[in-house]
């Protein structure tokens, strides 16, 4: 069985885009300066099509993460355990990726990470080491 890979939306094309280039962006409305969590075609708090794409600097804090110790299908049973974490960061937006070495007691509620790029078939997908 295949590991299921993300894809790209109309809304979020241009973040997987960037993740292709190793950077990080996300969205403002340039209306009313919102940062928007979830990538869409209009602002969450204005209904402004006038969204901009930012380059993150890719820093934030864990607010809750679980570590997996049953995969949930035979393609993710050789990195177990792993571990999975919301990440706050620090530009305003949210992201859920997979921690490096974070099935490891260094990982904590508010614990400082860094996010940096994996590939996986062919595909750059955002995750986190801890920072501190």
């Amino acid at each position: 069985m295949s590991r299921p890979l993300p894809r790209a939306t109309a809304e979020t094309a241009p973040f997987w885009e960037s993740c292709a280039e190793e950077k990080l962006r996300y969205q403002r409305c340039a209306r009313c300066g919102a940062v928007q969590l979830i990538p869409r075609a209009l602002c969450s708090e204005c209904q402004s099509l006038d969204l901009n794409w930012l380059d993150s600097d890719r820093r934030g804090s864990v607010l809750t993460f679980t570590i997996v110790y049953r995969a949930p299908s035979e393609s993710f049973r050789s990195e177990l355990p792993y571990a999975i974490a919301l990440v706050d960061m620090d530009e305003g937006f949210r992201l859920m990726v997979n921690v490096s070495g974070g099935a490891s007691a260094a990982l904590q509620i508010g614990s400082r990470v860094s996010i940096g790029f994996r590939q996986l078939d062919g595909i750059a997908v955002p995750h986190a080491e801890v920072v501190e």
